[in-house]
């Protein structure tokens, strides 16, 4: 049974990217607060701001402004888009290179500071530095079996470490000192401080395409055999059980409480709590699908748009009303962590109390009482 978790409403139509230049594709998206940065095929980015708009009736709206578009001067795509806003600097990986350009104008670093070498790289969201105005990047570099660790500032970058792989690496994601990385065959956990790693489990990079994506503090989200989405600590350990996905998921995000993944034709959200499928969404042609600071965006070669969640307390009444009361309860203990406290109890007791009436209606008198109580 389904669950209405979130909406789709679009936020950047083809017209406003290409016009009527149909060869035009998106390669990349980067979010960062109200700026949508896009990378085309035809090595352009563009800059939108987007504005939310709430109806009377409480309908979500985006319009997006473009402020500008640039040519990066090269005949190649622009393959991957990353903000470091503390540094006003946007990353932009187009012909293994990653060059720094203004966040505002996007103009390249006065001094040329480049990253060579670059097949994909990623942002550590858990720094070891500690230099508020620096960004820790790692690549997979197109060194064979090669990762490195960079420091990256306003106008230079600086190489930290160069860690060496069992196999080819063909994704990563980083959590302060800790590399999870989808290798040839398998998935693994390398600390490329000490550099003492771990095997998680087989996959086969030849038959699909990888996933590894940093959901929290020591903990990633991973596409797993057998059409599973798998959750791996930094200890190799996985404190919660699976999702169950299709076989050919191409992208996954998190937006607690829920994991969304994206395949050839739907969009899917399965519960982290109860790791249910709750909703199913028709999207053909989808190939990004990300989260950003809590934002969900979708995009074709040709759109972007934005999943919106639904408030958490309609979900909860929605499942109440369907007489579903053990899934409302699970979702209400889950939606402590992001509901104030006090608001928390006082909204925890209404869905008691609702939940009891609904039992004791249902001549479920013992389930009612423990509720009442």
């Amino acid at each position: 049974m389904s669950v209405k978790a979130f909406k789709l409403v679009s936020a950047v139509e083809r017209e406003m990217l290409m016009g009527d230049k149909n060869y035009i594709n998106i390669e990349c998206i980067e979010c960062c607060g109200k700026n949508l940065y896009i990378g085309t095929n035809d090595c352009f980015i563009y800059h939108f701001l987007l504005d939310e708009k709430i109806s009377t009736a409480g309908k979500i709206t985006f319009a997006a402004t473009k402020q500008l578009h640039k040519y990066l001067g090269l005949k190649k795509p622009v393959s991957e888009l990353k903000a470091a806003s503390a540094l006003t600097r946007l990353l932009v990986l187009c012909d293994n290179t990653i060059t720094l350009v203004n966040m505002i104008n996007l103009e390249p670093v006065p001094t040329g500071a480049r990253i060579k070498g670059a097949v994909t790289f990623t942002l550590n969201e858990n720094p070891v530095s500690g230099d508020p105005f620096c960004v820790e990047v790692c690549i997979i570099s197109v060194k064979r079996r090669t990762i490195q660790m960079f420091m990256v500032f306003e106008d230079r970058v600086q190489i930290v470490k160069e860690v060496f792989t069992p196999e080819q690496p063909c994704a990563v994601a980083v959590d302060g000192y800790y590399l999870c990385l989808a290798l040839t065959t398998q998935y693994i956990i390398l600390n490329y401080n000490t550099g003492v790693s771990q095997d998680l489990f087989p996959y086969c990079s030849d038959e699909k395409r990888p996933i590894v994506k940093r959901i929290g503090r020591q903990e990633f989200l991973l596409a797993g055999p057998g059409g599973l989405g798998m959750f791996a600590t930094v200890d190799g350990i996985s404190q919660r059980a699976p999702v169950h996905w299709s076989e050919n998921v191409i992208g996954a995000a998190l937006c607690f409480p829920y994991v969304v993944a994206l395949d050839d034709e739907f969009i899917t959200v399965h519960s982290m709590l109860d790791q249910q499928q709750k909703q199913t969404l028709p999207f053909k042609e989808g190939h990004i699908l990300q989260d950003f600071e809590g934002k969900v965006i979708v995009a074709t070669s040709k759109g972007v748009y934005i999943l919106v969640p639904l408030p958490l307390e309609k979900q909860i009444q929605d499942l109440l009303a369907s007489h579903r009361v053990e899934e409302a309860l699970v979702l209400a203990k889950g939606a402590r962590r992001n509901i104030p406290k006090e608001k928390f109890q006082v909204m925890y007791k209404r869905i008691l109390q609702q939940a009891g009436f609904i039992q004791f209606a249902q001549l479920q008198f013992l389930e009612a009482k423990e509720l009442f109580r």
